[in-house]
């Protein structure tokens, strides 16, 4: 046991204090975003939306999250990740505390539009400042931390949410995502202020660098990741709703079993990914088996005979996640060294909004139409679809030959 606990703590050991703080930040922030997991549920089951409803509000969420990430992503290059962060994390906190109040639907339409693109015009900076504050070598498992920070922070916001809901109801949901993102900005500006933090790793300048939607490969990759991302958000929208429906799981079972996912990630993911590193697989190998693994998870929803199937699923489905995420955002993070950080990962964001725009209205509406078993079987076949794009970004990397640095430049 004390062998298996100091090889668990040595996958942390070299990370630079900027990096645990920005972890300690997002941990909090996650923490706080509860509402999200239960989101279709309120709609359907609290205001009375009708699915097809649910699903547009849930598409203005994702139109505004990849509004916010390509203006994070823009800002990002002018003003500096530090303050579009700090300006995200404030003004995001404010609106939660809006978004309680609405309860029309074109109001919400456009509250949740708002409240999206004020969140998530952060990402594209987290993304930046972790490069920044990360040794080179580090990158890899500065990401990891960085998720699983988010990942415990999602394994306890379900469970208290569920209990939330169950004791107090949905507003104070929205209370506590307010409040734990100001008071995120305010640590931030206490423990990562610019004048008392040193950046690790410089940005490195390309000769005639290049624009991300102008580079072949990284474009190709990032249809196959929102592809991806289509598939994985469903367990935030139409599975949730697959346990109440079909199994008939109350918010409370609902929100443990969702929780599942942080909690494996907490324990199993620094390990896991600092094992990986050591094998002779590269990032979009990485990708393509944690796309694969997820995928496969859907196929066991197919059976809807014991209720021990979802759980076993959602563990496939985490494990998943846990391979394709952290090297796929270390593929973006390396790509983004042929341009401008900022525009390149502000287009990694929006990949994933794009995911939010299509993925939950299109899982909604496949399964108001046809049912629940013809989703996974649609989400199966985009699987497949990604896995083949993955396919040929790897052979073009193969043949590319990588464009040499001029000079080194600090922001």
């Amino acid at each position: 046991m004390k062998t298996l606990l100091r090889n668990y703590t040595n996958t942390f050991k070299g990370l630079s204090r900027e990096i645990w703080w920005l972890s300690l930040i997002t941990l909090i922030n996650r923490a706080g975003a509860m509402v999200i997991p239960f989101l279709s549920i309120y709609l359907n089951k609290d205001l009375h939306f009708s699915l097809p409803d649910v699903a547009w509000i849930m598409t203005s969420y994702g139109l505004g999250s990849f509004a916010g990430a390509w203006l994070g992503g823009k800002l990002c290059d002018v003003i500096g990740y530090y303050k579009v962060i700090l300006v995200s994390l404030i003004f995001t906190g404010i609106n939660f505390l809006w978004v309680l109040h609405v309860e029309t639907f074109w109001i919400m339409c456009f509250s949740f539009f708002i409240l999206m693109a004020l969140a998530d015009m952060g990402r594209p900076a987290f993304f930046v400042a972790l490069s920044a504050y990360s040794k080179p070598e580090n990158k890899t498992r500065s990401l990891t931390l960085i998720r699983l920070a988010i990942n415990l922070g999602f394994s306890v916001g379900p469970a208290v949410g569920g209990i939330l809901i169950a004791t107090a109801g949905y507003d104070a949901l929205f209370y506590v995502d307010g409040l734990t993102c100001l008071f995120a900005a305010i640590l931030m500006t206490q423990v990562l202020n610019p004048k008392k933090t040193k950046e690790l790793d410089k940005e490195v300048m390309i000769e005639n660098p290049k624009k991300p939607l102008l580079d072949t490969p990284y474009v190709l990759f990032l249809v196959a990741l929102a592809l991806f991302g289509i598939v994985f958000v469903q367990y935030f929208s139409t599975v949730p709703l697959y346990y109440k429906d079909e199994y008939k799981l109350g918010e409370d079972a609902i929100g443990l079993i969702l929780a599942l996912n942080g909690i494996l990630i907490v324990v199993f993911e620094m390990p896991l990914i600092a094992w990986m590193e050591k094998k002779n697989l590269s990032n979009v190998q990485s990708t393509i088996l944690g796309l694969l693994m997820t995928g496969a998870s859907f196929v066991l929803l197919l059976w809807e005979t014991w209720v021990g199937i979802i759980v076993i699923g959602m563990i496939i489905a985490t494990f998943g996640e846990m391979i394709s995420f952290p090297f796929s955002n270390k593929f973006a993070l390396d790509r983004s060294k042929l341009g401008r950080q900022g525009a390149y990962m502000g287009v990694y964001s929006m990949s994933f909004s794009v995911a939010h725009i299509f993925g939950h209205n299109s899982g909604m509406q496949i399964t108001e139409a046809f049912g629940f078993q013809t989703t996974w079987i649609f989400l199966i076949g985009l699987t497949l679809i990604a896995w083949l794009l993955l396919y040929i970004v790897k052979r073009m990397l193969a043949n590319e030959t990588p464009p040499e640095p001029v000079s080194l430049t600090s922001k």
